[in-house]
């Protein structure tokens, strides 16, 4: 049975964390294991050393990052971003079975792949229930912030769940 403390994540949930708690931490204390694909690792590189997330990135040195691409299959890679399909590929070949993916294609497909699915807002709640010291309203504004874009009916729900 696969371990539920392992996961495939994306860019996009990546560089969300960092904008909402000013590093990826939170990560550490609910996944034993955390695989960044390769061509994750390269779209966050992107940025160059002063891009937003880059610094995080490579301070955080407990995720698990691939240092070869993916070979991703025609489906996946005819239907998503480079990054979506490597992050669904990868989790499929290392039989892994949640991918963190916040774009809602990205995880309509990761579901048909039979993989369960979290995001950046599920990162947040998921800590916040396990007991770690954060406001989601607080967390979601930082996010914002930062220019990523979060519907009012998100924001609402996640913060409600929260119960804040």
């Amino acid at each position: 049975m696969p371990d539920p403390k392992e996961m495939v994540i994306n860019t996009g949930p990546l560089i969300a964390l960092v904008a909402a708690t000013g590093d990826l931490a939170i990560l550490r204390g609910l996944y034993s294991r955390i695989v960044v694909p390769f061509e994750v690792g390269e779209e966050i590189l992107a940025g160059g050393q002063s891009g937003f997330a880059v610094p995080e990135f490579h301070t955080a040195t407990f995720l698990e990052k691939q240092s070869t691409p993916a070979t991703i299959g025609t489906f996946l890679h005819n239907s998503l971003d480079t990054g979506e399909a490597s992050v669904i590929q990868t989790a499929l070949d290392l039989g892994i079975a949640t991918v963190c993916i916040d774009e809602a294609v990205g995880r309509r497909i990761a579901r048909l792949n039979a993989l369960a699915v979290t995001g950046s807002i599920g990162i947040l709640l998921r800590a916040k229930q396990e007991g770690a010291s954060l406001s989601i309203r607080s967390a979601l504004e930082n996010m914002r912030r930062h220019g990523i874009w979060l519907g009012k009916e998100t924001i609402d729900a996640a913060i409600k769940l929260a119960g804040e």
